[in-house]
């Protein structure tokens, strides 16, 4: 596995703060969901329910953070050959077809349903684009727009859209003022970036876009992003 970046290390962080005792987790691949994963192995009875999951979750088993009542439920794995041994005739293991995984009525049955996604832009009305730049397509958005959905409605449960707040290679801010591409969800509870966390769900929009602006935001950009809010009626 590679080493986690320090800011994929930074929004796992404030991501796993928010994650309680009983929760049930959707988490994909990448730096964010192993950086959530690592910093979960204190918890208990905690709950998959997920498109797809990695050896986070074998490490989560071996340690007795999840509930062994409640079978772990997934359309696909990828990972290492010690995670496919573990599957290989697993009980504890329950696969079915991605129309029921990412079904959002199944989902928001799922208690305390946790929903963490990663996106490529968001703007200061909570639009998040996860999957074109320069109108060409970079990724597909998978199942992330069911497990919000899902999320949003399950009892106790919470959405996080999670993003770096600052492009490297171009030096630009990854919070926009509004969204150019294809909007691929919208409404999360929170947005996280290595800065913070920013409430969405429960507020105003020129809350939202505050909360956005001086919680998830760079520093590099909280001027102009104020400027365009204002220019939006949103300050």
């Amino acid at each position: 596995a590679p080493e986690i970046p320090a800011t994929a290390r930074e929004i796992g962080r404030l991501i796993s703060d928010r994650v309680s005792d009983g929760s049930t987790l959707q988490l994909g691949i990448g730096s964010v969901p192993d950086a959530v994963l690592q910093l979960l192995k204190t918890r208990k009875d905690l709950r998959i329910w997920t498109e797809m999951f990695s050896d986070g979750v074998l490490e989560l088993e071996k340690l007795g953070a999840l509930d062994t009542e409640i079978p772990i439920t997934a359309s696909f794995i990828f990972g290492s050959h010690e995670l496919y041994d573990w599957l290989h005739l697993n009980r504890r293991v329950r696969m079915l077809r991605t129309e029921k995984t990412n079904d959002p009525g199944q989902i928001s049955k799922q208690a305390k349903m946790t929903s963490i996604n990663a996106a490529l832009q968001v703007d200061l009305l909570d639009q998040a684009n996860a999957s074109r730049v320069r109108n060409k397509i970079y990724s597909g958005f998978g199942g992330s727009t069911d497990f919000i959905v899902g999320a949003l409605h399950s009892r106790g449960g919470q959405s996080f859209m999670t993003l770096p707040s600052w492009h490297e290679k171009t030096n630009t801010s990854k919070i926009i003022p509004m969204v150019t591409e294809g909007v691929t969800s919208f409404q999360h509870s929170y947005v996280v970036t290595e800065q913070g966390m920013a409430q969405c769900f429960g507020v105003s929009e020129e809350q939202q876009a505050k909360n956005i602006i001086y919680n998830a935001a760079h520093p590099n950009a909280r001027k102009e992003l104020f400027e365009a809010a204002q220019k939006m009626g949103l300050a």
